[in-house]
């Protein structure tokens, strides 16, 4: 249930407020405080999914809850509520980090549609959030050759700006993993990073999961819903398989780079987003540009920086890093003794062909923990690990 704390020094505007707002759904539980003072002290208690507070308030004005909130629980949306003469005002919490503002009074379908969607676009970036901690442990780069010393240097050297970098590379080679690691040394790494699988997403729906769309756009949009690039917002979204994504969806892509501004589906409001973005995909770009299938422009503006991964038959010097580093991961997730592998059975596998990449490596590296001896051998290599 989504608990909502409505902020309003003038009684009888609050009260319309947690009235409409209870009869309308019955997911949201309602709170409210006279005003900014009992209100950040019942933020600081409860863990509020929105909160709509009013700018002119006695003791605390709306812009110091504002800057209160966005200290003490920066997650939580904030929607401001103005008079007519506090408009400026309200624009001006926009660049603060609200997450919208409405007028008094305030229109029945502005308030609920406003409410939706930042309810929606908290959901998004908690479980972003939550993603994120799970993962962080998980995404190293292994390896000490001289490719992958070069990408962490690429990356040191990147992370700190917010230059659009294009990730390249056969499939199952780690670009998922550049990205994570660019996101997460970069100055945006206390925003989300939200990421899209392109080639997952039906053509006809990429662009309502990448701008959002308004109820009624298309036959199942029953309500307003915000994209993924309004989730990223502060933060970096990673596109992967690029490569992918529909020319009509690459047009809208690129106007985003271009001005900062996304439209959503059904809709020709403009809407601001601060956005790094990083890109990837297996694909050969200036071939599918050579046959139409990709936009020049939109490679332009994406390719500012250039991160090639390799494939692991050209990276052999580190199997034995990642086959280490696998064994106590593998070990760990299934609760068993971390086995050894003989040097004969590592050097082996060194000489395979890697067509899978590091996505291969691991599944043979599980295959043979499950099915080998208590110390792998090269035997045991020969018996489970075949093609």
């Amino acid at each position: 249930m989504a608990k909502i704390l409505v902020i309003e020094d003038e009684a009888a505007i609050r009260r319309v407020l947690v009235k409409i707002l209870s009869e309308e759904n019955d997911a949201y539980e309602v709170y409210e405080a006279e005003d900014g003072l009992v209100g950040i002290e019942k933020i600081k208690k409860e863990d509020f999914d929105l909160v709509l507070c009013d700018i002119k308030m006695p003791k605390m004005d709306g812009v110091e809850v504002l800057e209160a909130v966005k200290k003490i629980k920066p997650e939580i949306p904030m929607v401001m509520i103005s008079g007519h003469g506090d408009l400026d005002t309200a624009v001006n919490t926009m660049r603060l980090g609200a997450f919208d503002y409405i007028s008094k009074p305030p229109d029945l379908n502005r308030l609920l549609n406003t409410v939706r969607i930042a309810l929606d676009t908290k959901v998004l970036v908690v479980e972003n959030k939550m993603l994120k901690k799970k993962v962080s442990k998980k995404y190293e780069m292994i390896g000490e050759s001289d490719a992958i010393t070069h990408i962490k240097d690429m990356i040191e050297k990147v992370s700190a700006t917010d230059a659009r970098v294009l990730i390249t590379g056969p499939n199952g080679t780690g670009k998922e993993l550049v990205a994570h690691w660019l996101h997460e040394k970069s100055d945006r790494a206390k925003g989300p990073l939200i990421e899209v699988n392109c080639a997952a997403i039906p053509s006809e729906l990429i662009e309502s999961e990448l701008f959002g769309h308004v109820k009624g756009a298309f036959t199942s949009a029953v309500k307003d819903r915000a994209g993924k690039f309004e989730a990223a917002n502060g933060g970096t979204i990673f596109l992967d398989e690029i490569g992918d994504m529909s020319l009509s969806a690459q047009a809208k892509v690129l106007r985003a780079l271009q001005e900062s501004r996304i439209q959503r589906v059904g809709n020709d409001k403009d809407i601001k987003v601060d956005v790094r973005v990083v890109a990837a995909t297996n694909k050969d770009l200036k071939k599918e540009i050579a046959e139409g299938r990709f936009r020049e422009d939109l490679y332009h503006r994406l390719a500012v920086i250039l991160i090639k991964v390799p494939a692991l038959n050209d990276r052999r010097e580190d199997i034995p890093l990642l086959i280490n580093h696998f064994l106590g991961k593998i070990s760990e997730e299934q609760g068993t003794a971390k086995k050894e592998f003989s040097d004969k059975a590592i050097r082996l596998l060194q000489d395979y062909d890697w067509t899978g990449n590091i996505r291969e490596l691991r599944n043979v590296v599980e295959r043979l923990i499950i099915l080998g001896e208590k110390e792998v051998s090269e035997n045991d290599v020969k018996l489970f690990a075949s093609k």
